[in-house]
Order: C-alpha cells, then sequence, then structure tokens
C-alpha cells in the first residue's frame, strides 16, 4: 500500500469506531458545569417580561430570579450574570442608579446570594449602558461623546458597589481603555482582593447586539 503522510501506519479512524470510544478519548466535552447563565431582573414589575428577540428569555422579577438561580444550581450550572434593568425614571446621564446600593442590580445580587450562597458564582455587568438615559457605556463630555477618564471613577465605584452587594466576580463590559486595571485597584483597595474580575477581550459591533438591547 501506498503510504501518505503516517498512513497507513498512523489510522485515527480506529479511536471513533463506537460512541464508548469517542467518548473515551474526547478532548472536548460541553457539560452543565461549563456554562454561565445570563439573568436579567427589572425593577417595577409583578411578573416576568418576555424579551421576543431571545425566545425563552424574560426579564426577571426578583422572585423568578431566586427561582432561577436554584434551578441553575440543581441542572449544574457552574455561575449565573445578572443585568440589572431599572425604571426609566431612574436613569440619568451619570447612570447614579448602576452605584445606588438600592438599585436594581445590587438588589438583585443580594437575593441570589441570600437564596444559593456560594453554590453558584454569581456575576455582575459593570457598565453603564443599562443605567445612562443616553445608553452610551460611559459618561459623555460636552461634545456628547464618551468621557474614557471620568467612566473609569464610575467604574471604580461600581465595583465596590457590586462587591458590596455579594458578586463573586465583576465584568466590565464598557471597553474602556484602563478599565481592568482601576477595577482591581478599586476592589483591592476596599478590602475585595478575592473578587475577581470577567475578561471582555473584545466585543463587535453587529445584529447579534440587537436582542441584547431590548433585554436592557
Amino acid at each position: 500500500m501506498t503510504a501518505y503522510g503516517n498512513f497507513p501506519g498512523s489510522r485515527p479512524r480506529r479511536l471513533r469506531t463506537t460512541p464508548a470510544m469517542r467518548r473515551m478519548v474526547a478532548e472536548t466535552r460541553l457539560d452543565p458545569a461549563n456554562l454561565i447563565l445570563p439573568a436579567f431582573v427589572r425593577e417595577g414589575i409583578d411578573a416576568p417580561v418576555a424579551i421576543s428577540s431571545m425566545p425563552g428569555v424574560h426579564q426577571h422579577t426578583l422572585d423568578t430570579l431566586r427561582k432561577a438561580a436554584v434551578e441553575a444550581v440543581s441542572a449544574g450550572v457552574s455561575g449565573i450574570m445578572l443585568f440589572g434593568v431599572p425604571e426609566d425614571g431612574k436613569k440619568d446621564a451619570r447612570g447614579t442608579a448602576g452605584t445606588d446600593p438600592d438599585g436594581i442590580l445590587q438588589v438583585g445580587l443580594r437575593a441570589v446570594r441570600e437564596e444559593v450562597g456560594d453554590d453558584l458564582v454569581v456575576m455582575s455587568d459593570l457598565c453603564l449602558d443599562e443605567y445612562t438615559d443616553h445608553g452610551h457605556c460611559g459618561v459623555l463630555d460636552g461634545d456628547g461623546r464618551v468621557d474614557n477618564d471620568a467612566t473609569l471613577e464610575r467604574y471604580a465605584e461600581m465595583a465596590q458597589v457590586q462587591a458590596d452587594a455579594g458578586a463573586h466576580v465583576v465584568g466590565p463590559s464598557g471597553m474602556m481603555d484602563g478599565q481592568v486595571g482601576v477595577v482591581r485597584d478599586a476592589l483591592d483597595q476596599t478590602g475585595y482582593e478575592d473578587v475577581s474580575i470577567l475578561a471582555y477581550s473584545v466585543k463587535y459591533s453587529s445584529a447579534f447586539y440587537g436582542p441584547f438591547r431590548e433585554a436592557v
């Protein structure tokens, strides 16, 4: 038989002959423990609100958020990522609801921690777009552009407030220059050395972002 590369001495199909063999040698496995449940908690509602662009996904009340967290633990999911949706009347230019200890995200964090403790890694979205009346991820300057450094000051405040509320992990998603270092310093300086930061290495402007905009 003519040799081609390592064939016929190498026959990888030997390791794919049966389902049991494939399970044994598989390099990658997808398990509930590899997953994080995104959860949107909305202020001022008494029943979950469906997000039409994400079938099966809802904006939660505090009660249904608690239930979802318990179900995630039962299913073996490792983490839950919370996004707060404040009432429109509480949004302003600086996103102050994002640093209010009684803001909807912080209330949701406390509710989940009370319900499941450390059985679930509780994560929080650290960004201002949910809380600003203009919808941008940061504070705007006089010309209507995002002020990177002024925004970092707000992110530092958000990190501390979210950690105070019980977040195990904060996720700075606003893509500001220097955000991770500023958030790390803010956490360390307020006694939250054990609170982790979720990496956002890249963010795309695409149609896939539309459903998130509806959700928040």
